[in-house]
C-alpha cells in the first residue's frame, strides 16, 4: 500500500523506509532534513522536504496514503529541558497535524513513542499499564501524543498504535553530538578518543537494535492492532557492560573516563515486551553483541 513515513530521512525512519520498499509498498518520506539526511532516503522512495509543524493534509490526499508512520520528532531530552516550547511544537503539534491529516481519509497511524522517558525508574520491566511518570518535557510530549491518538480514535475512529521504543541503536545513528550512547562509544573508539561514562556506569537501559524496531513498526501496520505497545528486549544492560561490548567489537583496550553523574538521569529503564509479542508477534531477535558488531561495521570507511 501507499505509506507516508515522517522523519524517514532519519536514523530509525530510513530503516523503516527500506523495509517497506522491500515488501513492495509505495513510500513517501516527509522530512525537513533538520536532522535527517537526504542520502538516507532510497531512490525508490519519494522525498517531500516538509516540516510536520505545518498541516499535512495536502500531502496525504495527493499521495493517497493509507497509513502514516510518524517518526519525526525532537528526540533530545536535554533540548526538551532547555527549550520545552520548541519540543512541544514538534512532538505535540506535529502529532496533531498527522492525526488531522489521517482523519478525513481513515489512514492508520503508527506513532513512535518512548519507553524510558515515559515510565521513569523501573524496578522491573515496565508494562504498558504501569504508571507513566515522565521526568522531561520530551517524555511529557510523547505521552501527550499518545493521549491525542486515543482522543482521535474515540472521536473519529482514527486507527492507530503507539510504540514505546527502548533505547534504539544501530547503523546510521549519528556518532557525534547528542546521539545514543552506542553510537557515541563506537564513534569515539573509531577516532581513538576516550569514552566518557557519567557516574559509576551502573545505570542500565533496554538497548534494542534498529532492525528489530523496524520489523516491529511494520508489524504494527496490521489493521487489527491498537493501543500502546512496548518495543524492547526486556534485558537491562549497564553502561559499563555496554562499553565492554563496544570495546570488544572494536578491538580496543582503552579504558573509559569516569565523570560526575548527571543530575536527574534514570538509574534503570527496561521494558516488558509481552504485550507486543501477543499483539503483533514481535520479539527482539538481535543480540546486543551482534547489533553492536553490525553498527561498528557500518562505521568503517567505505561502508
Amino acid at each position: 500500500m501507499t505509506i507516508i513515513v515522517t522523519g524517514g530521512a532519519g536514523f530509525i525512519g530510513s530503516h523503516v523506509v527500506e523495509a517497506l520498499l522491500a515488501r513492495g509498498d509505495e513510500v513517501h518520506v516527509v522530512d525537513d532534513l533538520s536532522k535527517g539526511v537526504r542520502e538516507n532516503v532510497p531512490a525508490a522512495a519519494t522525498l517531500h522536504v516538509y516540516d510536520v509543524r505545518e498541516p499535512l493534509g495536502a500531502i496525504v490526499r495527493e499521495t493517497g496514503a493509507k497509513a502514516i508512520v510518524h517518526l519525526a520528532a525532537q528526540a533530545d531530552v536535554r533540548v526538551s529541558v532547555a527549550e520545552p516550547a520548541r519540543d512541544a511544537s514538534v512532538n505535540v503539534l506535529g502529532t496533531v497535524n498527522v492525526l488531522e491529516a489521517a482523519r478525513p481519509v481513515g489512514a492508520r497511524v503508527v506513532f513512535a513513542s518512548t519507553g524510558g522517558a515515559i515510565y521513569g525508574e523501573c524496578e522491573r520491566p515496565a508494562r504498558e499499564d504501569d504508571p507513566c511518570l515522565p521526568l522531561s518535557p520530551y517524555g511529557a510530549a510523547k505521552l501527550a501524543g499518545e493521549g491525542y491518538l486515543g482522543a482521535f480514535a474515540r472521536l473519529y475512529g482514527v486507527p492507530h498504535v503507539a510504540l514505546r521504543f527502548g533505547n534504539v541503536y544501530g547503523p546510521r545513528q549519528d556518532p557525534h553530538g547528542e546521539a545514543g550512547v552506542v553510537a557515541i562509544f563506537l564513534g569515539r573508539l573509531l577516532d581513538g578518543e576516550p569514552c566518557r561514562i557519567f557516574g559509576d556506569g551502573s545505570q542500565s537501559r533496554d538497548y534494542v537494535y534498529v532492525g528489530d524496531v523496524s520489523r516491529a513498526t511494520i508489524a504494527a501496520l496490521a489493521g487489527d492492532v491498537g493501543g500502546v505497545l512496548n518495543i524492547g528486549t526486556g534485558i537491562a544492560t549497564s553502561v559499563l557492560d555496554l562499553y565492554e561490548v563496544c570495546r570488544s567489537v572494536s578491538g580496543s583496550d582503552a579504558e573509559p573516563v569516569h565523570e560526575a553523574a548527571r543530575a536527574g538521569e534514570l538509574g534503570r529503564s527496561v521494558l516488558d515486551g509481552e504485550g507486543a509479542a501477543k499483539a503483533i508477534g514481535f520479539r527482539a531477535e538481535t543480540s546486543l553483541a551482534d547489533g553492536v558488531a553490525a553498527t561498528w561495521q557500518s562505521l568503517q570507511p567505505g561502508d
